[in-house]
């Protein structure tokens, strides 16, 4: 990224995240106002999402590995071998967590 366009990008943010924050706010002090629990507003999520991130970074760390392992021994490029192996990896490791979650979600409903 050149230095050039940090600066707008990160203004842009900046407002992005503001307007965001205030918006919210609002919309939730009107659900408050018409009667709404505020129970609603907290997470409920059975599958930590660290879990989530860490299945990535174990997808991405084994795409590293497998994209040097053909570049190495195959007559594929290392870019090309490297960004197909970081992307099916991650892409594993993320259906694996919705399985997984999916199957936890499924065994608390069974539990209740």
């Amino acid at each position: 990224m050149t230095p050039d366009l940090v600066a707008p990008v990160a203004f842009f943010a900046m407002v992005f995240g503001i307007v965001f924050l205030f918006v919210r706010k609002r919309e939730r002090l009107a659900m408050l106002e018409k009667g709404a629990d505020p129970s609603i507003f907290e997470s409920k999520a059975l599958v930590p999402s660290s879990l989530k991130w860490g299945l990535l970074s174990i997808g991405i760390g084994v795409g590293i590995l497998l994209g040097k392992i053909f570049a190495a021994y195959t007559c594929l490029g290392e870019e090309a071998s490297f960004f197909s192996m970081i992307c099916l990896s991650g892409g594993i490791s993320l259906v694996a967590f919705h399985i997984i979650e999916r199957q936890m979600v499924k065994n608390h409903k069974n539990e209740q």
